[in-house]
């Protein structure tokens, strides 16, 4: 499956109770708003698209369709209680001015989702101080239209500086059996070092909450 028709099922764990407006940036062909639609079946989903290529499929997939990149549609954007930025903000000049436009648009209780690749993965890291190499990929943590790199405080502090507060987060790429046993037999100190995204759930800060420290469960 190409990264256009990912259904991003990992986040389920971070959804709210209830959404009547959703949004999702970077919705690639919709199949993530479509399943959305079998736990908020009454909600109205937008899908903001820069791919038009993919206009018909998301018409199909969503209730309101955008094409455009996020700064040309944003004047079209209403108010939301969930919005998705999922392997979104690393490709953005701007990525805290936007999540920053994009909290002004939740209602009050509002819930956003964001995903972001980790730098410090292994992948990553160990040809770095091994071989002192940074070679840039067509898809997943080097990806080379990544404008932006993340570790666990930069991540954190994207949701902070939005004035969102992160009340609960995944840790992604630790599913298969090497990673889990790595992670086990290390009791958990590698566990950044062997996740390759960090979700989150942020809510807005009402001046006074303060971002408490962040437990990250397996996704």
């Amino acid at each position: 499956m190409d990264y256009y028709h990912h259904v991003r099922r990992e986040i389920a764990p971070l959804l709210p109770s209830a959404a009547s407006r959703i949004l999702e940036v970077g919705a690639g062909a919709g199949g993530t708003l479509k399943w959305l639609k079998d736990t908020y079946p009454n909600a109205e989903t937008t899908a903001v698209e820069l791919n038009g290529a993919l206009r018909d499929e998301l018409q199909r997939n969503a209730d309101v369709v955008l094409i455009g990149s996020i700064e040309e549609t944003f004047p079209l954007l209403k108010k939301y209680d969930l919005i998705l930025l999922l392997d979104v903000l690393e490709h953005l000049p701007d990525s805290t001015g936007t999540l920053q436009q994009l909290a002004k648009l939740l209602v009050p209780g509002g819930h956003v989702i964001v995903s972001v690749p980790n730098i410090a993965h292994f992948s990553v890291s160990i040809p770095l101080l091994l071989g002192r190499r940074f070679t840039y990929q067509d898809a997943g943590i080097l990806d080379r239209t990544h404008l932006r790199f993340f570790v666990e405080d930069s991540a954190i502090k994207l949701l902070n500086d939005a004035s969102l507060i992160v009340t609960s987060a995944l840790t992604s790429g630790l599913q298969g059996p090497k990673a889990r046993f790595l992670n086990f037999a290390s009791l958990g100190l590698l566990q950044h070092h062997l996740t390759k995204q960090y979700i989150m759930l942020g809510t807005l800060s009402d001046g006074k909450a303060v971002q408490k420290k962040v437990h990250w469960t397996i996704a």
